[in-house]
């Protein structure tokens, strides 16, 4: 399923890809993209000649029905791999486990080291904990990855894509074989993430934002209610002027 999902993405996308000779043709590896749309984890692999295994939240794969079954048989053709994101630590260690099983079975991992998507296509911080903590656990070559324009085809909330060419940037291999084991430090994962951000940054050319997408998203949020508020509040004036 995944060649013929890929086969259809490039038909009706011609996405633009630079950098594919830096995906490695056997062995390990770890993808790590900046994060615009919904549609990444699958423009990604529909590019390359390799499957990719992302992670996805389980409820994708478990939904009851004929939608479920579909759903859950689309991410699977995609390469998608479901996380039970329950527990104390939830997703953050179930999508680490499954990274470095990925990895040790010698195939392309692929993760959002931003941890969802960017609100407003900039590109926010980078959380230290998966990226980092699998590449050090491994030893695997970090690839960056830029995707570019896919936040206009699908934008969040939009089911029906716009038919536009994206494109695909992928950087240079990263070595952080020299801190290979530390992954118990966080100075070390701090400044592991931080290294590939810089990288996806030049590659994508986006705005770089030092806080986390998800305190963004929560200002956005918090910004548009005020707003609501305040609309709200002077039409209740006006009412009683009346």
């Amino acid at each position: 399923m995944k060649f013929s999902i890929g086969g259809s993405l490039k038909l009706a996308f011609r996405p633009w890809v630079e950098g594919l000779e830096n995906i490695p043709a056997e062995g390990p590896a770890i993808l790590a993209s900046n994060h615009l749309s919904f549609s990444d984890s699958f423009f990604l692999p529909a590019v390359l000649d390799r499957k990719v295994t992302f992670i996805a939240k389980a409820e994708y794969f478990t939904s009851p029905g004929v939608k479920g079954k579909l759903t859950a048989a689309f991410f699977k053709g995609v390469g998608q791999l479901p996380v039970d994101r329950s527990g104390a630590r939830g997703a953050g260690e179930a999508a680490i486990k499954s990274g470095i099983d990925v990895i040790e079975r010698g195939e392309l991992f692929g993760i959002y080291p931003e941890g969802t998507r960017s609100p407003d296509g900039r590109l926010y911080r980078g959380k230290p904990g998966g990226l980092a903590r699998v590449a050090l656990a491994t030893g695997a070559p970090v690839i960056p990855v830029a995707m570019i324009d896919t936040e206009k085809i699908q934008p969040p909330g939009k089911v029906v894509p716009k038919l536009m060419r994206p494109g695909i940037r992928i950087g240079k291999p990263l070595d952080f074989s020299r801190y290979h084991g530390m992954d118990g430090d966080r100075f070390i994962l701090r400044s592991v993430t931080d290294e590939v951000m810089y990288e996806i940054m030049k590659l994508s050319g986006q705005e770089y934002v030092d806080i986390y997408a998800t305190a963004a998203k929560r200002q956005i949020a918090d910004a548009e209610k005020a707003e609501k508020a305040e609309k709200s509040a002077k039409g209740d004036k006006g009412d009683k002027a009346e």
